[in-house]
């Protein structure tokens, strides 16, 4: 990298472009450019690790851009302290200046970062999530199946229409709650989904502070998911009531998840720690989930890999580590503890 050149931000200013950053790893976040500075600088960690990396989505365009921005999704490694590798940032700017030059907007950029190691294509469902908050944030018009969406929900489309939606066509629902009757149409279907719409739209929710109203009916259905031992509703409910601005009802929620047998399969501490890490702040909180990671006999290695998650977090780190001296734990978490360390 050029002298003058230190950072992707720099990189990208230098180009003549706009741009905004996003992690995509866990729930679709925008990183205001001064803690992505600092990211960068490594003066602190990524927020939001995930498998000891950071997935950025970096969304740029240049000043008398007339077409949809370009974007960059981008997998770099992290260190111990979840601190960007910036040997491996170099690495990436360099080969974009080798490649492009400053000129990375435009026709001639097109294909030429295709085999670099630090460029990823997310998952169909973070995909379609992406490009629907990117159409909303610069004012496009959503996809071609967004209109199909919204008529289903609004109940003017048969019953089995629903195997006609597409994943984009919910993306665009999902993050255009505000237009229209969206959200009171969103909120009068919810609980008679059929699975195969509701598993993929609370995919999608997941990214979306979803009102209060939504929120408690969220609440209200994970507790009925729970009684009726529901083990794919009460996932779904979890994954969408996530991102609620509501974190009371979120608590509420996790802490009967918690009680609850269900709170033993793994795919349900699987979803506590991915979608819904913050409630874990709280020391007894993370202590029951922790030992129920201890107890699962269903996945191999499923404590291990929770524990790596969460000490990762930067917000959870000493939380978590401090369960390492806690002396009231039972005899199987420490040996799973002790496990780490063998």
């Amino acid at each position: 990298m050029t002298a003058q050149i230190s950072t992707l931000g720099e990189l990208l200013s230098a180009a003549g472009t706009q741009w905004r950053a996003y992690d995509i790893g866990r729930r679709i976040t925008k990183l205001d450019k001064k803690q992505f500075a600092q990211i960068e600088s490594t003066l602190t960690p990524y927020p939001y690790p995930l498998a000891g990396h950071a997935l950025l989505a970096i969304q740029f365009w240049d000043n008398n851009a007339t077409l949809d921005p370009y974007v960059w999704f981008l997998k770099f490694p992290l260190d111990e302290q979840s601190k960007l590798v910036a040997a491996s940032r170099d690495h990436f700017a360099n080969m974009v200046v080798e490649a492009l030059g400053t000129e990375i907007t435009g026709e001639q950029a097109q294909g030429k970062l295709d085999n670099n190691p630090y460029v990823f294509t997310p998952n169909a469902n973070k995909l379609a999530a992406f490009n629907a908050l990117l159409k909303r944030e610069i004012n496009r018009p959503a996809s071609q199946y967004y209109e199909y969406a919204e008529l289903y929900f609004a109940g003017n489309l048969p019953e089995d229409a629903w195997q006609n939606l597409a994943v984009q066509g919910l993306a665009d629902f999902a993050f255009r709650l505000d237009h229209g009757k969206n959200a009171e149409h969103l909120n009068a279907s919810w609980s008679s989904l059929p699975m195969p719409v509701k598993q993929p739209l609370s995919a999608m929710l997941e990214h979306v502070a979803g009102n209060t109203q939504f929120s408690e009916l969220l609440y209200k259905d994970c507790i009925t998911a729970l009684k009726n031992k529901q083990l794919d509703v009460l996932i779904c409910n979890l994954r969408a009531l996530s991102a609620s601005k509501a974190q009371g009802l979120l608590l509420q929620a996790v802490d009967q998840i918690l009680a609850d047998e269900l709170a033993n399969e793994a795919d349900v501490l699987l979803t506590l720690t991915g979608r819904c890490w913050s409630a874990f702040s709280e020391q007894s909180r993370l202590f029951i989930l922790l030992d129920k990671a201890a107890h699962n006999t269903q996945v191999d290695g499923l404590f291990t890999s929770i524990f790596a998650d969460l000490v990762a977090i930067p917000s959870l780190r000493p939380h978590v580590l401090s369960i390492l001296r806690a002396e009231n734990r039972s005899e199987t978490l420490s040996r799973a503890i002790g496990r780490l360390f063998s």
